[in-house]
This record gives C-alpha cells, sequence and structure tokens, in this order.
C-alpha cells in the first residue's frame, strides 16, 4: 500500500531534515539584509552606479568576520561526529534526534539577540547551535538539502521573522516526534504485522557488529576510499561556499541589475535547477547502466566529472560576465549541475564498501565539516582584501579545488567491492 507506517516516518524525518538545514543556514541566507555589503562589491563601472541602493546596515562586519562567523557553526562539529554516533547507539537515534531538533530549535530564537550583542556570543551560539544539528544529522538518514534552500531563499524576506518562524516550527516537530516515532517497530503500536515483519525482515539483512579495528589500517592504505573523501572535501567546499556566500553574491553583485525580491527568486531558481539536476543525473546513470552502455566506474566518473567541470568554468567566468544580466543568469543556473556528483562519488561507498557505508559516511561528513569550516573563513578573507578582485579570487580558488578533487577521484575511484569490506563480520 501507499499510506504505510514507514511512509509517514520517512515524511517526518524529511520534515526534520528540513528544520534542522533550514536553522543550519539560515543566517547565511539572512546576511545579505544584516550587513552593509557595499565592500563586497568594488566599482563594477561607472555607469552602474546610479543604480546602486544604498541600504543602512544592521551590522558592521567586515567579509572577513562574516566568514569567521558563518564557518562557526563547523568548528567543533567536526569532532561530534564520533561521539554523537557512540551516544546513538547507547541512547537510541529516537531520543538523540529529539533532543538536538528542541535545542537546535530553541538556540535559534536566540540568533537576532546574539547579533546585536556582539560576533562572539553569535559564534558561541552558532557553535552550541551546530552540535546540536550533528546530533540529528548523524543519527538518521539525511534528506531535504536542496528543498528547505528552494523554500526558504522564496520566503526570507525579514531576518528575524523567518528565523523566529523556523524557531517555532522546529518546537512543534519536537513535540510529535517522540509520540510518533519509534525506534524498534516491534514497540509500534500502530504497524501492521505485514509491514512490521517486512521491516524486520529488512533489518535482518543488515550487519549490526563491526569488527573496524581489524580493517582500519586496510581502510587507511585503500586509496579508493581515500578519492572519496578527497572529493568530498572538495565537494563540500564548494557546497559551502554556494550556501553561505552565493546569497550575498546574488544580492549585492546581481541587485545592481535586478531588485531585491527578484534576487532572491533567482536565488530559488537556481536552487530548483541544482533539484532537477540531481533527479536528472541520477536518471541517466541509471539509464546509461540499466542499457549496459556503460561500465558502472565509467557512470561515476562521468557524472562526477559533469557535475565538477561545468560549476568549475562558470565560476571561473563568473567575475568577467558580473556586468551582464543574461550572462550572469546562465551561468548561475549552469553552476547549480554540480548535483550530478550525487550519482557519482557521493554514493560511490555503496560499491566499494557495502558493509561500512554508514560509518563512512560519517567519516565523509568530518571531511565535509571540516572543509566547510575552512571554505567560509578562506572566501571571507579573499574579499575582506581587495574588494575589486575578491570575488574573483574566491571562484578561482573554489574551482582549483574542485577540480583537484576530481582529478584524485578520476585516478584513484573504483566501484568494485575491496577486498577489505568482503569478509564476514564479527
Amino acid at each position: 500500500g501507499f499510506c504505510l507506517v514507514r511512509h509517514g516516518l520517512a515524511l517526518i524525518v524529511h520534515l526534520c531534515n528540513f528544520l534542522i538545514l533550514s536553522q543550519q543556514m539560515n543566517l547565511s541566507i539572512a546576511m545579505p539584509a544584516t550587513v552593509n555589503n557595499t565592500t563586497l562589491l568594488g566599482p563594477l563601472n561607472a555607469s552602474m552606479e546610479r543604480f546602486s541602493v544604498i541600504q543602512a546596515p544592521t551590522c558592521d562586519w567586515s567579509p572577513q568576520v562574516q566568514g569567521i562567523i558563518l564557518s562557526s557553526i563547523n568548528y567543533v562539529s567536526i569532532l561530534a561526529q564520533i561521539p554523537t554516533g557512540y551516544i546513538a547507539g547507547i541512547f537510541e537515534a529516537k531520543y538523540l534526534v529529539g533532543v538536538g531538533l528542541l535545542l537546535s530549535s530553541i538556540l535559534t530564537f536566540f540568533i537576532p539577540l546574539a547579533a546585536d550583542a556582539g560576533v562572539a556570543l553569535l559564534m558561541v551560539l552558532q557553535i552550541v547551535q551546530g552540535i546540536a544539528q550533528v546530533m540529528v544529522l548523524t543519527s538518521q538518514i539525511n534528506s531535504s538539502a536542496l528543498l528547505y534552500q528552494v523554500i526558504e531563499t522564496k520566503l526570507l524576506a525579514h531576518m528575524a521573522n523567518w528565523i523566529l518562524f523556523l524557531g517555532g516550527i522546529g518546537c512543534a516537530c519536537f513535540v510529535l516526534w517522540f509520540p510518533l516515532v519509534y525506534n524498534d517497530p516491534i514497540d509500534h503500536l500502530s504497524i501492521s504485522t505485514g509491514e512490521k515483519e517486512y521491516i524486520m525482515y529488512s533489518l535482518d539483512q543488515q550487519v549490526h557488529l563491526m569488527n573496524l579495528s581489524a580493517i582500519s589500517l586496510a581502510m587507511i592504505k585503500s586509496l579508493p576510499l581515500w578519492g572519496i573523501l578527497v572529493f568530498y572535501f572538495s565537494e563540500y567546499w564548494i557546497f559551502y561556499f554556494f550556501i553561505a556566500y552565493m546569497p550575498t553574491y546574488i544580492s549585492s553583485v546581481c541587485t545592481l541589475l535586478i531588485s531585491g525580491p527578484q534576487s532572491r527568486i533567482l536565488s530559488a531558481l537556481l536552487i530548483s535547477i541544482a533539484f532537477i539536476s540531481t533527479i536528472l543525473g541520477g536518471l541517466l546513470a541509471d539509464f546509461l547502466l540499466s542499457r549496459k552502455i556503460l561500465r558502472l566506474m565509467t557512470i561515476r566518473k562521468f557524472s562526477t566529472a559533469i557535475g565538477v567541470v561545468v560549476p568549475s568554468v562558470v565560476l571561473v567566468s563568473l567575475h568577467w560576465v558580473r556586468s551582464n544580466l543574461s550572462t550572469s543568469m546562465v551561468s548561475l543556473a549552469l553552476s547549480s549541475t554540480t548535483t550530478f556528483c550525487y550519482a557519482g562519488a557521493l554514493i560511490n561507498f555503496l560499491d566499494i564498501v557495502p558493509r561500512y557505508t554508514g560509518f563512512l559516511r560519517g567519516m565523509s561528513q568530518d571531511f565535509g565539516h571540516l572543509s566547510g569550516a575552512i571554505s567560509s573563513a578562506v572566501a571571507g578573507f579573499l574579499i575582506n582584501q581587495d574588494s575589486e578582485s575578491g570575488w574573483r579570487n574566491v571562484f578561482l580558488t573554489s574551482a582549483s579545488i574542485y577540480v583537484l578533487g576530481l582529478v584524485f577521484y578520476i585516478i584513484f575511484g573504483r566501484a568494485e567491492v575491496q577486498d577489505w569490506a568482503t569478509g564476514h563480520l564479527i
């Protein structure tokens, strides 16, 4: 049937992820309305100055300070992944997700107050909130990564109102979480016998206990594994850069060509294109594999190459086409094709180490948080050095790191199950 208990659970988890990811990135989307962005622009050209709109900033933060603030949410998240996974095994994921959701939602209410109080307090709040969000995202399957951005960029008109709304919805979701979510289908009060047996049978096919110490050295020596992890670092460099700074870029540089409300619609449009590209990339990969047109490894590398080369070329060219509205819009739209990587390197774990996918997924998140902590700070530093060439340097740096990650993955990436991951685990 369609309306099954597990479908309802999936919907609740989807809503939970939507809220956490929105709370995670709402400050970066609100940043253009919070600070004076004239320091980010530099003179595009004298003929465009008459289109500038001068607005009084609510926070006097330099681009470098903005980068530090935006990256602070990842500072402790890097170290929180492993203990969070351990605690989830003791107290069960249901309680960890619920507490993390409530804590992150409550802290969301204090973001406007912390921003008014100063940078230090805001960073502390971001760090604590990052730990709470890791509790949620590490304890269950991730989803909604693109959906929340589409909705948020369309609805974000007033920073405080939207942030308070997210906090309130998060608290309401917490109230629904505990009575509706169960750790084990055996304990569920309303699930049918047939669905319960189906879920239990599926769980029995999974490996519950892993002797990770026995394979840790093999994992360290595995170049195919490092190919994926290095690419995760470069992918999340681009991901966090887009999340943290694309709203600022569109609001500041593109606002000279289009109005503020239109810039928010543009942001949502770009993320919608990314969402569609994710689906198209998966369909293309399935088509090529099912028709045996290409080998699995070729498909993985081909999808990854599309998701890297096209956005990288676009990023490099953005600085020189920024004065032309049509060209800028096309370039920004093409930059959204980075999501083709979801049919490539980003799911390659399933091919080479299917038994350890969950553990390695958590390890890849560490690489992602490390990359996010560095990329936002580096972007803010470069923009702060030179308002005219800052964006160009940021785009060149991001594209270079992205391409290097692709090269490393193409050289060492594999699609065969690794020998050290095929043995029976005890």
